[in-house]
Formats: structure tokens, sequence, C-alpha cells
């Protein structure tokens, strides 16, 4: 589904405005963040070197704020018509943290550095929220997992995407 994605975005937004900006905005994105921006990247003729820190930055950028106001905005929203999006986030939260068997800050940083589907920074701030665990000690594995993540799609993107799509 990523690739997907990330081919749609290089193709439709490639067009219309600079590849660096579509990287960035990308990785933004939850589900495509690093690991999408990447293979936008690869897919736009962005260098590593330029692409690596926008999609760092666009993919980490989100998180604070994830870690700040998500219980917030969810009890909110229990309070809202949207009520059974807020119990479905938290039950997805609550499910993915049951695989922290390695204590939080090394299953945080490997949830979310290992690019697989359904994990990242995204998921992991929303984790981090469900185990309540201080935004200042969850900050840095998340940020940490960003930078794996961020190693390994670089290799998949620009060696083995380039030789697949080039």
């Amino acid at each position: 589904m990523t690739n997907t994605l990330a081919t749609w975005f290089a193709s439709n937004l490639g067009q219309v405005m600079p590849a660096e900006l579509v990287v960035f905005i990308v990785s933004l994105f939850p589900i495509l963040e690093c690991r999408g921006g990447l293979i936008v990247a690869a897919l736009l003729g962005v260098d590593p070197w330029r692409a690596v820190p926008i999609c760092v930055l666009g993919n980490v950028l989100p998180v604070p704020f994830i870690l700040l106001f998500l219980k917030k905005v969810l009890g909110w929203l229990k309070k809202t018509p949207l009520h059974g999006f807020a119990e479905w986030i938290e039950a997805r939260g609550e499910k993915k943290s049951t695989g922290m068997k390695y204590g939080e800050f090394w299953g945080l940083l490997l949830f979310v550095g290992i690019p697989l589907p359904g994990t990242g920074a995204w998921t992991g701030s929303l984790i981090a929220t469900i185990l309540d665990m201080d935004w200042k000690k969850a900050i840095v594995p998340i940020l940490l997992g960003v930078l794996l993540a961020t190693v390994i799609m670089t290799v998949f993107s620009y060696a083995f995407l380039a030789n697949v799509v080039g």
C-alpha cells in the first residue's frame, strides 16, 4: 500500500510542485511517513543527501503534537458522533502495544524503526500515549526509530527500487 500511495503522490503532485516539497508532504502523512517519502524521493530523482533530512523532518514534525495532544483529542472525540473512531484508535494502539516485550524504550525504538506496515512514528506515538509514557521519555526512541527506518528505507529506495524501476 505504501508503494502505491507513494507512486500516486510522485505521479500527481510531482508534476505540479517541487520534488522536495512532495517528499516533505508525503513524509508528514501517517502510513507513508519516511518510508513513502524516500520512495517518492527516489522516483522523483531527489538526491538521497537532500531527501533524508527532508524525510526525517517531515516524519518527526507531528510527533510532539501527537504525544502532547492525542489524549485530549481522543477524549473530545469520545463526546462527539466520532466516538467510534476514537475508540478504534485507542484499540489499535492497545493492540500494537502488547508486542513491547523488550521494554518501553527498545520496544518503541524497534517498533518505529523497522519499516513494516502499521509501524512508524505515528503509531509509535499512539502507543506511547496509550502506555502513558512521559513525552520526554517517548521522543528519544521515536526519533531514533525514525532514523533507523530512514537508513533502511534509503538503502531500499535508492539501491533496490532504483534498479527495479530504473
